[in-house]
């Protein structure tokens, strides 16, 4: 018969991360922990957690909601439950949580393991080439992180903006291209919804001096046709991120065919899970639309779930946004670790089993 229960780490930032929507200073990760009770020892771990003013499901009543679904779960006494049924356990009202419930039960199906897919990545012969994110701040701190970034070897870094002031930021965004070209480094930004739609055109022109790869999200989530204008006359070429949070299953190719975004960003917490990400992920390929995968916070346990899942899909060695492993300095200890702008693991390593 199958267990569930739960516990949770308030897990600590190393540096207040700024966000369009605020500084971070904590966050909170719930685990899910099922196993078999004539397997004991053999664990299978998810990881929920919402984050505040993005998530549905994030709220004073989130752990009401884990205890109803660990009574639940235990109420129905299963012998089996495989990781694509956790929806009948987990409305999409809770996507951080099913996205929990799934990858415990995937973790589980493979043997308690952490191991949830047999690809070169999980078998520690590859790595997963990642952006390297430059946190919103200061002139000074935002130039500190660059320096850093460059240093370390990433070909593609990722800069969040809308926090200075515009001037500013195409500054930082000049003096990186003084240091290495679009043949050296490919930009990202990322707005978050920073700019107003009046005025997102002239920006973006402005932006398009520094052969910028894409920009997420220029202007708030739930403006179809202003998103739809600036995807088709941008200079810079467009992805969606909050734009896809709380939409429905049926309702995806007509966001998607409304927009027709170059790119959309994939966030199996935000989204409901791994299933709920690959239909994305079809979608998005059958209307010829770009898209790599993008961790949200989520400690090492949520990080490994969605890079296992990205060593199963990505295919072309396209640049993942996976780098969020060394934000805290109380993480789950797992063997995840960043060499020259690629995220790898190690089979042999040791995992801390969070409790």
């Amino acid at each position: 018969m199958l267990t569930l229960r739960y516990s949770h780490r308030p897990l600590r930032f190393n540096f207040p991360a700024r966000t369009s929507r605020g500084a971070l200073t904590e966050h909170v990760a719930w685990y899910l922990h099922v196993h078999d009770t004539a397997q004991p020892s053999v664990v299978g771990l998810g990881e929920a957690a919402p984050l505040a003013g993005l998530s549905p499901d994030y709220g004073p009543g989130f752990e009401a909601q884990i205890q109803a679904l660990c009574a639940e779960f235990n109420r129905r006494a299963l012998a089996e439950l495989l990781p694509e049924h956790a929806h009948q356990l987990v409305g999409e009202d809770l996507p951080a949580l099913r996205f929990a419930l799934e990858t415990a039960l995937l973790d589980l199906q493979h043997g308690g393991r952490r191991l949830l897919y047999d690809t070169p990545f999980s078998r520690g012969e590859a790595g997963l080439p990642i952006n390297g994110l430059v946190w919103m701040g200061d002139a000074a701190f935002m130039r500190e992180q660059i320096q850093k970034k460059l240093a370390d070897g990433y070909s593609c870094l990722k800069l969040k903006i809308g926090s200075l002031d515009f001037a500013t930021e195409l500054q930082l965004l000049r003096e990186i291209r003084a240091v290495a070209g679009p043949d050296e480094l490919t930009l990202r930004v990322d707005a978050n919804g920073a700019f107003a739609p009046a005025e997102a055109l002239a920006k973006l022109t402005a932006l398009s001096e520094f052969a910028i790869h894409s920009i997420e999200q220029p202007i708030r989530a739930g403006q179809w046709p202003e998103m739809a204008r600036i995807c088709q006359e941008s200079p810079v070429p467009v992805a969606l991120d909050e734009e896809l949070i709380g939409i429905p299953a049926e309702e995806q190719t007509a966001l998607l065919s409304t927009i027709r975004p170059a790119y959309i960003i994939l966030k199996p917490t935000l989204l409901g899970g791994l299933q709920r990400t690959l239909q994305w992920l079809h979608t998005a390929n059958q209307l010829s639309i770009g898209w790599w995968l993008t961790s949200a916070l989520e400690s090492n346990v949520g990080l490994n779930a969605i890079s296992q899942f990205a060593g199963q899909y990505v295919m072309d060695g396209f640049p993942q946004g996976l780098g969020t492993g060394q934000l805290y300095h109380n993480n789950v200890a797992a063997p995840l670790h960043i060499q020259g702008g690629a995220l790898h693991y190690n089979p042999q390593g040791v995992w801390e089993l969070p409790e």
